[in-house]
């Protein structure tokens, strides 16, 4: 490569990526496969429209390409249309509204401090500006680290559907760790004549590999990145099912011009042939036992996690995610702590709100992980033991900073200005731990036995 600046930050990511442990749920590694179609001769062309209605010409391989790609996906979720086209999951979500929305229409989704997305109508999104958003979150109870299959309080969820009447439902989210019941939200959807719109880009994977509930039968539209537990490129579909048909025969139609005109121009058609791809491998055998193995694994690492001390919401996992709650362990507002001295000791994984959080989102008190870059390494139940273990030393090694702060020493009790000061102060603090430095030298012994695709 000529570009040696570019060369060397890519050689750099590389051995961060082969020599650390990556826990964000929501990332994966896409296959050499995958990857090699990105970068095809297909990253050259321009095909506003869709196949057989193009803007250029020059698209009959982009044309069978695409209806490849919507075949594949049909075949394996179960659906009757399905949009291709869309960037990522954010502007997927986003032409949902346009579909089926006007602005000012008012709108239901789960709350970001609860799990949910922000496409799903929070305030800061354009989809929580331009409609009406009302947001439900999970049960709240003393209980809430115990062992539990559903957080949800459909009660108080069909209470606010009666109340405010929305035009359009979403079930799914960004941080929950247990199955989701599709039929009770459909219920409560259908009683109030909305649309139900299931976000599954998190457990995409996971339903191609029958492991997780699919909610094909319930909804009237799904959407879903292509990226995280199905493992393919960086991207995004819209899918229709048969009852979403039924809602409205003109679903599909509304959904393609949402996409385009409405949001977007040409589709990345790079892109569109890497996700056929990753759909032809998610239709393999093998892809039910690699989906099987995150669950396992998830579970696993869950277990280790709660014997060291941790409270993780819903008592543990029933899919690829974990949502530790730190607040008993540190207080509130201290998953940047975790995040931070785990990314120094090799071990990648994000800060999150929790249920009932009494901090903020900017200082959320709890941290997300999850198995699904681990798993595709190939890495099993006694690395998941190792990588629990490290967890657990790592957050040993924060506590014991704080209780040399003093006994009384609560960081959210810092006032605004200083808590930046605190942070930057652990983390030179941090750098120079010999406990965390041994602790990233053994996850990078570990690490460099399993290969990246």
């Amino acid at each position: 490569m000529k570009d040696k600046k570019i060369e060397k930050l890519i050689k750099l990511e590389e051995k961060r990526q082969k020599e650390g442990l990556e826990l964000i749920p929501s990332e994966n590694y896409a296959s050499s496969e995958v990857r090699k179609v990105l970068s095809s001769y297909f990253v050259n062309k321009y095909s506003e429209g869709y196949p057989g209605r193009r803007y250029y010409g020059g698209n009959e391989w982009v044309d069978e390409v695409e209806r490849l790609c919507q075949e594949r996906a049909k075949k394996l979720f179960g659906v009757l249309f399905v949009n291709v086209q869309p960037y990522s999951g954010s502007p997927a979500n986003l032409a949902v509204y346009l579909a089926v929305c006007q602005p000012g229409d008012v709108v239901m989704g789960q709350a970001l401090t609860a799990g949910g997305h922000l496409t799903h109508g929070h305030k800061v999104s354009a989809t929580g500006i331009y409609y009406k958003t009302v947001q439900y979150g999970l049960k709240i109870q003393d209980s809430k680290f115990k062992s539990q299959n559903d957080l949800f309080d459909y009660d108080e969820i069909r209470r606010l559907a009666k109340e405010h009447k929305p035009k359009l439902i979403w079930v799914g989210a960004t941080a929950y760790p247990l199955k989701f019941n599709y039929k009770k939200f459909a219920e409560i959807a259908d009683e109030v004549g909305a649309y139900l719109a299931a976000d599954i880009s998190h457990v995409a994977g996971l339903i191609a590999g029958g492991v997780h509930p699919s909610p094909v039968p319930y909804v009237h539209i799904v959407t879903t990145t292509t990226h995280k537990t199905l493992r393919g490129p960086r991207g995004a579909m819209i899918m229709v099912t048969e009852k979403g048909l039924k809602k409205d025969p003109e679903l599909s139609d509304k959904i393609n011009k949402a996409v385009f005109p409405g949001l977007q121009g040409g589709p990345h058609d790079n892109q569109t042939a890497a996700i056929a791809v990753a759909l032809y491998e998610a239709s393999q055998s093998s892809f039910k036992k690699y989906a099987f193995q995150i669950v396992k694994n998830s579970q696993v690492l869950a277990k280790v996690l709660i014997e060291g001390g941790l409270d993780l919401v819903g008592g543990g996992s029933e899919n690829h995610l974990i949502l530790a709650d730190l607040t008993n362990y540190f207080g509130p507002g201290c998953g940047v702590f975790a995040q931070k001295a785990l990314d120094l000791a090799g071990i990648t994984l994000n800060k999150n709100t929790v249920p009932g959080e009494q901090a903020s989102p900017f200082y959320p008190s709890g941290i997300r992980l999850g198995t699904p870059a681990l798993t595709t390494r190939g890495m099993k139940e006694k690395e998941m033991k190792f990588v629990g273990k490290k967890i657990l030393e790592v957050l040993a090694i924060i506590k014991k900073y704080f209780e040399k702060q003093g006994k009384d020493f609560r960081f959210w009790d810092l006032e605004k200005e200083k808590r930046g000061e605190f942070i930057k102060k652990f983390e030179v603090e941090m750098k120079k731990n010999k406990d965390l430095t041994r602790i990233k030298l053994e996850i990078k012994k570990v690490a460099k036995k399993f290969i990246i695709p």
